[in-house]
Order: structure tokens, then sequence, then C-alpha cells
């Protein structure tokens, strides 16, 4: 249980953020949720409307000043931080030779760059009180390169490769790391940027051949933000019904 615990995750309001608010808030522990749109987390406040244990700041996680201000918020509605999930993303479809710097840096910006930023502006919360638990949505078309996605991809080989290097350092304060990679998720925006035959040749590769769902997700970060987890760190933990093994 998470009782006594103050978790801030990002893109609370998207599929797999709301999923895991309510879990994180069924486990006992009080959740400042941030996301971009105001509006979305005004219905996760709603769909959560009685626990006060949730609170919400709309904000840019891929804007450093944004970042600063959420983490001023945080610190005024929160003595202490103990779980970071960076859970926010985008990932539209986009095809290598169509794709512009511009859209580049978009996908990098949300996917990787939100992870440093918001990263920066938490961890001080942690190591003040010497404890932590900073997990990472990370994804597992990582170890199979989806084509049409080398953005995402490629931001997601980063998110990678930076929870490994934290990890190193943020060791010694009593802080882990750890990267949780979900298959492709039926979120309402999967839903409404793929066709069925893209989630029908995923839910074909999977060892479990169903299709995956929030929920799905969510058992595996929670894990991570317990203390039976406490020696598990700088790892890459993919749930995707067994379609890649790393």
């Amino acid at each position: 249980m998470l009782e006594n615990r103050t978790a801030v995750v990002t893109g609370a309001a998207g599929g797999i953020g709301s999923a895991l608010t309510a879990g994180l808030l069924s486990e006992g522990a009080a959740v400042i949720a941030v996301d971009l749109s105001a509006g979305a987390l005004e219905k996760l406040s709603q769909t959560n409307q009685h626990s006060a244990s949730l609170t919400t700041i709309a904000g840019n996680i891929t804007d450093e000043a944004e970042c600063a201000r959420i983490a001023d918020q945080v610190g005024k509605s929160a003595d202490h931080v103990d779980i970071l999930v960076n859970c926010a993303g985008l990932f539209p479809p986009c095809a290598f030779e169509k794709m512009g710097f511009a859209e580049w840096r978009r996908i990098m910006a949300v996917n990787l760059d939100g992870v440093f930023l918001m990263t920066s502006a938490i961890l001080p919360f942690m190591k003040k009180t010497g404890h932590g638990r900073i997990v990472n949505v990370g994804s597992s078309s990582y170890f199979q390169g989806t084509p049409n996605y080398v953005h995402y991809v490629a931001a997601k080989a980063g998110v990678i490769g930076f929870t490994r290097s934290l990890a190193r350092e943020v060791g010694a304060y009593g802080i882990t790391a750890n990267v949780v990679a979900p298959g492709l998720t039926s979120t309402q925006f999967v839903l409404d940027s793929t066709s069925e035959a893209f989630l029908e040749n995923r839910r074909a590769q999977r060892s479990i051949q169903r299709h995956q769902y929030p929920n799905d997700v969510v058992g595996t970060i929670l894990f991570l933000c317990l203390g039976n987890s406490d020696f598990v760190t700088g790892q890459t933990i993919v749930v995707d019904g067994g379609a890649v093994f790393n």
C-alpha cells in the first residue's frame, strides 16, 4: 500500500495515465495529476470525485519554465514527493520520408524532453527525503522497430538510455529509476488514430492473443512504486502480452 506517499503523474488524463491515477489512489497514494489539457483534468477529477487525495495541475511538460511552475505548485500541494511517473506521450504515425524536422522535434519534445524536464524538476523533492521511485513509460516498439514511428521509437530508445544512466546517479539517494514498456494499448487515442487491421496485427504477434488495455500496464507500474521493488533499478520491463522478449 502507498499510504503517506505522494505521486506525480504526467499525462495523467490520458488512457494509461487515468487508469494509473485511479490505481495509485486505490493504493492509498495522494496523486498530483499533470496534463496539458485542463478540460481532460476536469474529467479526471469528476471520475475520481470521491477521492480527496487528487490534485490536478495543467501544464506543458515540454517547456522548462512550465515544468518549474509545475514543481512550484507541487511544492505548495505536498511537503514531499515519493513517486514520479512520466506517462505523457504522443505517437501519431508518419512515414519517415514525409517527416519534417518540426514533426521530429514535436515528438521528441513530448516523449523525451518532457521526461528530462519533469525529472529535473521533481528530483530535488526526492533527494531531500532520501527516497523516490521514478517510472518512465517507454514502448515495446523500441524492440520491434515499428515502421512509420521512427520519431517515436527513437524517443523511447532515448528514454531507456536516460533511465539506465539516471539509475546510476540517483541510487545513492535511495531513488530508483525504471522503465515500463507497454505494447500497443487500446486507449481512445489509439482507437481513433490506427486501423483495426493494425490492432489485429499487434494482437496476433502476442503470446497472450488479445488486445492490450490500460489496466494491463498499471500493475507493473504500481509494483515499481511499492516497497517490495526497492532493489529494482535501471531496468526495462516489457508489458505487451509476450510479443517481444528483451
